[in-house]
């Protein structure tokens, strides 16, 4: 948002850019604040090679499962193409030097700059005195001396400078993704680790429910909530589904709980006492539930699967 202000003060068009991937989210967010600032926004999605970038980043994750330069080098590599689409001059950034341990080191930025391609078509004016001189600037088409010399994990300058442009809504620190989350970045390793030819689906799970490794092979993902166990559902009939089976309560209340890998008795009934453990019905009942593989179906009476950790259960496959 001030990269883009610090531009339309100088006389510049913008064309806004909003990067979506399977992890990310905001762009609720980002569409409000284009409308704020009065310009139109692009939504690039990420393609099929993303998750290739996810699994084995050439420049390494954080502390989650996030590939932070990799992604941003993929992030401007996209806007690099659209850059030329719309016939526009150069790109403009609202990275400041330090403030992000990951992507933001003067070595990162320069790391990203060379590796999109950009190089010096890549202006981030909230640091641009404190870095070289980039064509926009050598041409005068921005003036560097109205740019600034930000660097550093403190906000207060940022959000002094938001001020001074009235900006009403001025949003959090966070990422906005998800694999930087420690509990989902567990359930990313998983994957990477045990299934390294998961595709676009099994990513797309990850997102949803519970998740406990039975085994290498097997996993069972259970729904927390009415809305999830609707969206589990609709994910094991797409033909492009990992999932073997779905269970679900026959003669009493609770979730829905799907097995991904080989649909074994003793996944069955891990998958149903996951069922039981997560529902609620008296002791004098005898509860059931059923099972829908692919080509059947028939109601089984689990055991209660014991209460175990779903960080410990992920980790221990790891």
């Amino acid at each position: 948002m001030l990269a883009i202000r610090l531009m339309q003060d100088q006389g510049i068009a913008v064309e806004a850019v909003n990067f979506k991937t399977l992890f990310s989210c905001c762009q609720e967010t980002a569409g409000r604040a284009a409308q704020d600032l009065g310009v139109r926004i692009t939504v690039l999605g990420a393609e099929d090679d993303y998750l290739e970038l996810v699994k084995s980043p050439r420049f390494g994750y954080g502390k989650g499962a996030n590939p932070c330069v990799d992604c941003r080098i993929y992030m401007f590599q996209r806007a690099y193409r659209f850059m030329e689409q719309v016939g526009a001059d150069f790109i403009v950034s609202g990275e400041v030097i330090g403030q992000r341990p990951m992507s933001q080191k003067r070595r990162d930025l320069e790391t990203i700059s060379h590796h999109s391609a950009l190089d010096d078509l890549l202006l981030r004016p909230l640091s641009a005195r404190l870095l070289p001189p980039t064509l926009p600037e050598r041409e005068g088409w921005v003036d560097r001396e109205r740019l600034f010399d930000f660097c550093g994990r403190s906000r207060k300058g940022l959000i002094a400078l938001a001020r001074k442009f009235h900006f009403n809504n001025i949003p959090s620190p966070s990422t906005g993704c998800a694999l930087t989350e420690p509990q989902f970045a567990r359930k990313v390793t998983d994957l990477i680790q045990l299934d390294p030819a998961a595709g676009m689906w099994d990513y797309d799970l990850l997102k949803l429910g519970r998740h406990f490794r039975l085994n290498g092979d097997t996993k069972v993902v259970v729904g927390r909530q009415k809305s999830e166990n609707d969206q589990l559902e609709y994910l094991h009939d797409l033909p492009q589904a990992s999932s073997t089976a779905v269970l679900t309560p026959l003669n009493f209340q609770g979730p829905l709980s799907l097995v991904v890998g080989p649909a074994t008795p003793a996944a069955l009934d891990f998958s149903g006492g996951l069922v039981l453990r997560y529902s609620k019905f008296t002791t004098d009942q005898q509860p059931s539930v059923m099972v829908r593989t692919r080509h059947q179906h028939f109601p089984i009476k689990p055991t209660i699967t014991p209460r175990v950790s779903q960080a410990r259960t992920l980790a221990a496959s790891s």
